[in-house]
């Protein structure tokens, strides 16, 4: 996999393979940033936060855009030793922090920081996707202007606009993938 645009243009990503991983495809990564961009997120700006981050991919490609730190949140070891590679290979491991636990259970306690951009992409055939909203809005995690994008299975069955706190701003669907983004009011 490479990275699609910025500082990394073109430099490849280690990636994992196995159940229940999927890198994001560069098509549905360029048209995320592009409508991200669109809509007023300042790479330079946004820390990220990467939730279920598999390889990482969206948030190497928000570093890469200038984002100037990212956490990447998984608790899979080779996954999370992947990332933290990845990290070092691009010389960007002092703006990087990987920590190998769980997201539902990371993101209900309070947050060190707060974030501008959160991507969320849990596995599919369970709805990780509303324990872990909530835990992101009940403790504060997102700055005001915030985005929160998920990445989830097609036909997932959810109430999109349940999420108190959070506008949906998008739902589409790629193929099998279906992306949601939500937007956190000032």
């Amino acid at each position: 996999m490479r990275i699609i645009a910025g500082a990394f243009k073109g430099r490849s990503l280690k990636t994992i393979t196995g159940t229940g991983y999927r890198p994001a495809m560069s098509k549905v990564r360029e048209s995320l940033f592009s409508l991200l961009e669109s809509r007023g997120v300042v790479w330079q700006d946004s820390p990220i936060l990467d939730l279920f981050a598999g390889s990482g991919s969206l948030a190497f490609e928000a570093v890469s855009r200038g984002a100037p730190r990212a956490c990447f949140v998984e608790k899979d070891p080779k996954a999370a030793a992947c990332i933290r590679q990845n990290a070092e290979n691009l010389g960007i491991d002092d703006r990087c922090f990987v920590a190998a636990e769980d997201a539902i259970k990371y993101v209900g306690r309070r947050p060190q920081q707060k974030f501008s951009v959160v991507f969320i992409d849990p596995p599919y055939a369970v709805n990780f996707l509303p324990p872990t909203l909530r835990g992101l809005i009940r403790r504060e995690w997102l700055e005001p202007g915030a985005f929160v994008i998920a990445e989830v299975e097609k036909h997932l069955k959810i109430d999109t606009e349940s999420f108190e706190g959070l506008t949906l701003e998008l739902d589409r669907k790629y193929g099998q993938t279906r992306i949601l983004v939500w937007y956190c009011p000032e």
